[in-house]
């Protein structure tokens, strides 16, 4: 594997418990990429990104990320690797008993980290990076759902990730909440990182070029995009 490359899979299988779901896929992602994953509800976007943070075993083949080897990963060694990866939910998956600061606070900890100047000072960098440096003090359901995602992007910065693997993140967001999503999310690809986004908004793709890849028929498709086809006709 060539150092820039974060993610790599070889003749992968991904699958569920009782079903595969695709089969012989090969991919590399390198660092700095901004990555779509398109394709229909259950065509298998959830379950390869789930495959990469190590939520489902790799079924057959080999798969790298962050340094990683994904057929050979043991239980104790699935933190550490996401420790490297943000993850980024469509359904936030906020604790709504404590404000962001606490929110923020809890996943520091439970990483590791132990200095308490460190932490404040590190919650208030990732703050300021998704525009929320006023709303630590916030509780979830006093944010608009936009904040709250602009909070969980906040939250899968905290340990400086190589990689952000986002599913549907602008799913339950309207078209300028989800721009100013995108705007992040893109920014964050700038600075080096791979960020790999599963999504069914294409307008986004339109505004935002980047890798589209399509899970069609168990396999994975590169899609090309043209300024003649809208890419909305690539889910038909």
């Amino acid at each position: 594997m060539e150092m820039d490359t974060k993610i790599e899979l070889l003749n992968a299988t991904i699958a569920q418990p009782d079903n595969v779901i695709m089969s012989n896929i090969n991919l590399e992602i390198k660092s700095g990429e901004l990555v779509y994953l398109i394709g229909r509800t259950g065509s298998g976007k959830s379950s390869l990104l789930k495959t990469l943070y190590a939520e489902l075993p790799l079924a057959k083949g080999t798969g790298t990320v962050a340094g990683f080897q994904l057929e050979k990963i043991k239980n104790k060694q699935i933190p550490f690797l996401r420790r490297k990866l943000g993850i980024v939910f469509q359904d936030f998956q906020l604790l709504t008993d404590r404000n962001v600061n606490e929110n923020l606070k809890f996943v520091l900890k439970a990483t590791g980290w132990k200095n308490k100047m460190e932490i404040d000072r590190r919650i208030q960098e990732v703050l300021e990076k998704v525009g929320l440096a006023q709303k630590g003090y916030k509780m979830p359901n006093e944010l608009s759902g936009g904040e709250q995602q602009r909070v969980v992007i906040a939250r899968a910065l905290l340990n400086n990730p190589e990689i952000i693997l986002a599913d549907e993140p602008t799913g339950n967001l309207d078209p300028d909440t989800s721009r100013g999503i995108m705007q992040i999310l893109t920014k964050i690809s700038a600075t080096g990182r791979a960020v790999v986004i599963a999504t069914h908004d294409y307008p986004l793709i339109k505004e935002f070029p980047g890798r589209v890849i399509k899970c069609d028929n168990n396999e994975l498709v590169e899609v090309q995009q043209s300024d003649n086809e809208p890419i909305i006709l690539l889910e038909d």
